[in-house]
Parts: structure tokens; sequence; C-alpha cells
């Protein structure tokens, strides 16, 4: 077991931040990082993209699952699968890392950045910026945008991509036996290019 040692500059020197987790095995590595840096995460789960239910109740699992064995908080969002279909309506046959994924990630990073201030965080951050099948500044841009819907709220950009974090999720995943999917969850995502 190898624990990545990457020094984080979280944003205002807090030492507690609400991470939007996509699943247990994007989240490992990143909590595990955040943890050795002195920083608390709360995770939120909210992914109304991921289909069908058995699915996105098997990632939710898994991230409970891993979040209790660490004795951290988890923030279980609503799962609104026909709500999100109809914000990327129009967007069905766009290609991975496309204006649906820009949509998708809005929807997410505005609900996480709601859940941030009704929990009194002032910083937030994703796991998404840890897939190599997403595009970063998408994500940062939601994030950023998100943000500032709220005075005195941050998004937090990080590339969780680095830094052996990657290696790193790899041995969680055996270690934890974590169910690791290979696509996004999306329905539009998994019949395309991932």
């Amino acid at each position: 077991m190898t624990l990545p040692s990457i020094l984080l500059n979280v944003p205002e020197g807090v030492d507690r931040v609400l991470l939007h987790a996509c699943c247990a095995p994007c989240s490992s590595a990143i909590i595990e990082c955040m943890l050795a840096n002195k920083v608390t995460p709360t995770v939120f789960y909210f992914n109304p993209n991921i289909f069908p239910l058995e699915e996105y109740e098997r990632r939710k699992a898994e991230n409970i699952r891993y979040v209790k064995s660490l004795q951290l908080t988890f923030i279980d969002g609503d799962y609104d699968h026909e709500g999100w279909k109809a914000k990327v309506k129009g967007l069905e046959n766009e290609p991975e890392r496309g204006r649906r994924c820009s949509v998708c990630f809005s929807m997410r990073m505005e609900a996480t950045a709601q859940c941030a201030v009704e929990h009194g965080f002032t910083v937030f951050t994703t796991t998404l910026a840890s897939s190599r099948w997403k595009n970063l500044n998408q994500i940062s841009e939601a994030g950023r945008n998100a943000a500032s819907l709220y005075p005195n709220l941050i998004y937090w950009e990080q590339n969780w991509r680095k830094g052996g974090l990657s290696d790193r999720r790899n041995e969680l995943i055996k270690e934890y036996q974590f169910y690791n999917q290979q696509w996004c969850g999306c329905e539009y995502s998994r019949r395309g290019s991932n």
C-alpha cells in the first residue's frame, strides 16, 4: 500500500469541505488524500444522471460503505432522473465531453453548491475531476459558476488525477473490493465511446 504524498492547497486554508462524489472508486483516494492533509470531507452523493435505479443504488451503497468505514458524514441527494432527462433533452446524441456533459455537470454542481451553503461549508469540490473520461475545463466551469450563485462560497479546482491518486485509487478498489463501473452512469454515455 502506497499512500500518495500530495500537499493540498485548500482554499482559505479550511479544514472541512463538501465533496461531491460520483462513486466509491473515484472518492476513495481523494478522501484518503484529504484526510492525510487534515481536511475532513463530508460526502454529498447527487447523481441523477445514473440509470437505471439499480445502478444508482449500487453506486450509492458502495459510497456509503466506504464513507462509514472512515466514520465520515454522508449526505444523500435526491434521485431525480426524470428532472435530469428534462435538463439534457435535445442533447441525447451529443458525444462524451459534449454539451450534454456540461449541462449535467452544471446541474450537479449547482445542487452541491446549494448543499454546501445549507450545511455551512465555504468550500466544495468534486470527484468528477478524477476521471480521465471527463473534461476538466467543463467540470471547473460548472463548479465556478455554481459557486458564484452564493456569496463567500468557493469551488476548489483540483486535478485529482495527479500525484499518484489514480494508482492509489486502483489499490483501494482491490482492497475494498469496490464495485467498479466502466461508464459514468448516463444511459447516453453508455451507448457511446466510453
